[in-house]
């Protein structure tokens, strides 16, 4: 029995050495088995240095109670060297501790390469695995081979990279092995082919996990004079008994999935093809990820002549494939997916797809190899470290960032190894439990608080990873322009050239002019500059037109190089500066209304910056504005520069929330954000009309028109439904003041009128607000102006029905409010008849509609893709929503709305459309509107059709929230849901 005093004394020694539970670890050293030892420090010493030493306590006690002997123990005291490597093994790794107890005698592996220097490799593998004749054996002798490498592992005789091209190799010597196994079960498959495995992914670029799948290409011929078909068929048959042994679970476990899914047409395909085939389906079908899978393939087992005839056939097609039509859009694919395959539980424990994480350093590396490989054969080695170690050599990386992103790839592959060491299991995610991160920490050296070292280690590396199209993609493009210190290394201008146009940019060469201007020389604008553009560049390539991108930033930065706080702004402030690329490369239209005043850019990065302002807001600001100015010509100049500026608000705001940002996902509901733009756009101009009318009554009048007079919203104006290039569509009203002659009323609401119309035409660098007084009682022909009783006559006695129906969305923009309203009331019962529409009226409204679709539909436009006139489009739906209303609005009060969607809800509600008909009307109604907004952004100019040009096409699917490369979707979408709304119409409209 051990005395107090000892006991205590043991406890207090345990826990010194790093055991977490000393009252167990100690009982566990009063076992029989161990006492030859127990009294020995340096087995105390040598479990404290372990990652687990309670884990390697216990893995030895299982191990010494399967010896037969006393050899091991004996052995441990006496040779420090397999002392380290067998507890540090037993301390890291559960499941090769498990592996020993099963197998006690394969201790003895660790004992072949103790030399430091002497390192194994394919062939010292294969004699490991020779004796090897069924899939069980395999296993336990690969299990033996592991064990090897993970001893020199985790006591430092080998680091990572060494770590990975071992396991790689010990992966050569299993496949090699797993096909003769396969071979001596079927002798007559094997004299019927020539079957060559090639390797991909970790294995073929010699970086291989412990735990990975090992993926593989299968390519198989004829023996000499043997027929094809046969031969395939043997081949499959020997190809797919390989990856039976060694992915089947025994009680040994797996030693890994092979996976053939990269081959061509993926699980879809054969299994095994021929060398011509291969070929075949590379030059004519494969995608730009399939070329950058190839980078990696190496021959590993089988025929080594037809390896070797596969990779000298593929080579060239590898190297041509940033030459490839669509290099760009499957490069931006290959990026997204990296973030899309992120479970949303994990993505903070995620070390392989995480932000920060090895996929993005493989990534980018293998994107520069494709970029500059064509031309630079020393950038072709499929492992990452050695390419990494040749794109700086060649200056296509700056040695710094290259030193930086070595050292960050390795700590990171270092925790992916011993996370999986543990329990030999498939993962890439950090575990959570403090014990795990300690053993975790204290695997890679941390002793002295190992779980807070190990997370500030992982997130400082994580962060300079994090950075890495800054650092490896778009920070050489500023060196190629910029005066380097002597002795460093550069992009050529050629291979600068080569990167902008595999980032998509159209014209490399005045890109490479454009940063030059921007970045070269010694100021502090332009050290400024050299910190933002690298990020900038990356949003640029991330749009549709990364060229206007980057001119318009430089038009931007020249009109405010010398304001102090421009620069400051974008550096200072994240968001600003990722919101102005987003506007900058979206399309033409707000850059151009930016670039007229450019100190707008403010707006980006104020709090509620791009939050569009109200009425109630912007028209007193008008207002004040006009009363400070001394003419009438500088009062509205004003007024349109406010509406300039807040054009430019709005369409920021819907640009970013319909891009999104990296720390922002786009909005996901249209309906909000065309009504945000309708709301914001109406406002503004009601307010610009607002100023326009009090300057032009100052301007002749003073404070008082001699008529009382109101602007009334027409259309889309009085609707709130806007759009970027709408027309406001007003009828103008008056109303003569007590004691003011008619005529001399007359006179001045028309002069006013046509001074406000001349006013917001004025040929300036703001855009001109169009009225449209077109919808007044008999339309052109007619007097611009009425009074209130001179509309009140004309629609009791001559009154249309189209202008009943126009009349729905009136609604007072400007003026004297209490004209407007009783102007409202006026035509209220217009409207909203008593009783609804009688047959005959409902016939005329259907035989307008029709008549306008034939005539008013422009020569050779698409009728599926008109926005306005075309099927399911705007008009299809607003004729339809106003007949409900028309029919039913004296009733259902909700009805009596000037909006679209409001009277479409309405409906819905009053049990006049079910919900999935109103919903497939909103739908087409909200889409049709994106898309003309859409294509004003993009074009500058109003359009009713999708943009002829491919570019601006893209940039149009991209506002609609499609990725690169999805534009014949988008269009197709377009089509599917307006052709439902079509059906729709030709139900509920024309009572089909």
């Amino acid at each position: 029995m051990t005395a107090p005093g000892r006991r205590s004394s043991t406890f207090t020694r345990l826990l010194r050495h790093g055991f977490t539970d000393p009252s167990a670890a100690g009982r566990l050293l009063e076992l029989p088995v161990l006492a030859a030892v127990r009294e020995n420090p340096v087995l105390l010493d040598a479990l404290g240095a372990t990652a687990d030493p309670d884990l390697a306590l216990r893995g030895l006690v299982r191990l010494a109670e399967a010896q037969e002997d006393g050899q091991l123990l004996a052995t441990l005291v006496g040779a420090k060297p397999l002392r380290d490597r067998l507890l540090g093994v037993l301390g890291a790794s559960e499941a090769l501790g498990d592996h020993l107890a099963r197998h006690p005698q394969d201790w003895r592996a660790l004992v072949t390469y103790e030399a430091a220097d002497l390192h194994p490799g394919v062939e010292e593998f294969e004699r490991g695995l020779a004796g090897a004749a069924d899939p069980v054996a395999l296993r336990v002798a690969y299990r033996r081979c592991l064990l090897a490498i993970a001893a020199r592992d985790v006591c430092g005789t080998i680091d990572v990279a060494e770590t990975a091209a071992e396991l790689a190799d010990l992966a050569t010597a299993t496949l090699r092995r797993a096909l003769a196994i396969a071979e001596a079960a079927a002798p007559e498959d094997a004299a019927a082919c020539r079957l060559a495995v090639i390797a991909m992914g970790k294995c073929g670029g010699n970086e291989l996990n412990y735990v990975s799948d090992v993926d593989v290409v299968f390519v198989g011929e004829a023996a000499e004079g043997g027929d094809e078909a046969k031969a395939l068929q043997a081949a499959t048959r020997l190809a797919s008994h390989l990856m039976r042994i060694c992915s089947e679970t025994t009680v040994e476990g797996a030693i890994w999935p092979v996976d053939a899914n990269l081959r061509p047409e993926g699980r879809n395909g054969p299994l095994v093809r021929t060398l011509s085939s291969h070929l075949a389906y590379y030059q004519r079908w494969a995608k730009t990820w399939e070329f950058q899978a190839l980078l990696k393939a190496r021959p590993v087992a089988g025929d080594p002549g037809l390896g070797e005839a596969y990779i000298d056939a593929v080579s060239p097609l590898v190297w041509q494939a940033a030459e490839r039509e669509n290099f760009v859009a499957d490069v931006q694919k290959m990026r997204r997916r990296v973030v899309d395959n992120i479970p949303v539980a994990q993505v903070d424990r995620e070390l392989k797809l995480g932000p920060g994480g090895l996929r993005d350093v493989e990534f980018a590396v293998q994107l520069l190899q494709l970029v500059h490989g064509r031309s630079d054969a020393t950038l072709r080695s499929g492992t990452t470290l050695e390419a990494l170690k040749a794109l700086a050599a060649g200056g296509y990386v700056g040695r710094v960032d290259a030193a930086q992103m070595d050292e960050a790839y390795r700590f990171l592959r270092a925790m992916e190894h011993r996370i999986q060491l543990y329990r030999l299991r498939r993962t890439h995610l950090v575990p959570e439990g403090e014990d795990d991160q300690r053993r975790l920490g204290r695997s890679m050296g941390m002793r002295t608080d190992p779980v807070a070292e190990l997370n500030r280690e992982w997130k400082r590396h994580a962060a300079v990873v994090r950075r890495l199209h800054e650092k490896l993609f778009y920070r050489p493009l500023l060196d190629a322009v910029a005066q380097l210190a002597p002795g460093e290394t550069r992009l050529s201008a050629k291979a600068a050239g080569q990167r902008l146009e595999a980032l998509g940019y159209d014209d490399p060469v005045a890109a490479l002019r454009h940063l030059e201007a921007l970045s070269s020389g010694v100021t502090r604008k332009a050290a400024i500059q050299r910190t933002l553009l690298p990020v900038l560049l990356g949003w640029f390539a991330d749009s549709a037109d990364p060229d206007a991108g980057l001119l318009g930033f430089r038009k931007v930065s020249d009109a405010l190089g010398k304001t102090p706080w421009y620069l400051r702004l974008l550096r200072d402030e994240g968001a600003a500066a990722e919101n102005l690329a987003r506007v900058l490369s979206a399309g033409r239209l707000a850059p151009d209304l930016l670039l007229r005043a450019p100190e707008a850019v403010a707006i980006l990065g104020a709090p509620e910056g791009l939050k569009p302002r109200r009425r109630d807001h912007l028209e007193p600001e008008i207002l004040a504005a006009v009363g400070r100015a001394d003419t009438a010509e500088q009062a509205v100049a004003v007024a349109r520069g406010v509406r300039r500026r807040e054009l430019f608000r709005t369409a920021a705001a819907d640009i970013i929330a319909s891009y999104g940002t990296e720390d922002r996902p786009a909005e996901v509901d249209p309906g909000v954000l065309v009504d945000r733009v309708g709301d914001a756009v109406t406002d503004l101009n009601a307010a610009t009309l607002a100023g326009a009318l009090r300057a032009a009554v100052r301007e002749q009048w003073g404070e008082t028109l001699p008529t009382k007079f109101a602007v009334i919203g027409m259309g889309r104006f009085g609707g709130h439904e806007l759009g970027y290039g709408s027309d406001a569509d007003v009828l103008f009203v008056h109303e003569p003041r007590d004691g003011v002659d008619e005529q001399e009323a007359a006179r001045a609401a028309n002069a006013v009128v046509a001074e406000m119309r001349r006013l917001l035409q004025l040929p300036t660098a703001d855009p001109p607000l169009l009225i449209d007084a077109d919808l007044r009682p008999e339309g052109k022909s007619g007097p611009l102006v009425r009074t209130l009783k001179s509309y009140e006559a004309y629609y009791r006695r001559w009154s249309l029905g189209w202008e009943s129906q126009a009349l729905l969305r009136a609604e007072p923009m400007a003026g004297d409010p209490e004209l407007g309203r009783r102007f409202i009331e006026l035509v209220d019962p217009l409207r909203y008849p008593a009783g609804g529409l009688d047959e005959a009226a409902v016939r005329e409204i259907r035989r307008l509609k029709a008549r306008m679709e034939t005539e008013r539909l422009p020569r050779g436009a698409d009728p599926t893709l008109h926005t306005k006139l075309g099927r399911g489009g705007l008009s299809d739906v607003e004729w339809t929503v106003q007949l409900i209303q028309m029919r039913h609005a004296r009733e259902v009060p909700g009805l009596r709305t000037t909006r679209t969607r409001h009277a479409l809800a309405a409906a819905r509600e009053a049990g006049l459309l079910d919900e999935h008909d109103a919903r497939t009307l909103d739908e087409a109604w909200v889409l049709a509107t994106r898309v003309r907004n859409g294509v004003m952004l993009v074009r500058g100019r109003a359009g009713d059709t999708f943009p002829s040009d491919g570019r601006e096409l893209a940039a149009v699917a991209r506002y609609l929230g499609y990725g690169p490369g999805h534009v014949g979707e988008m269009v197709e979408d377009y089509r599917r849901t307006t052709r439902r709304a079509r059906a729709l119409v030709e139900e509920l409209f024309y009572g089909a």
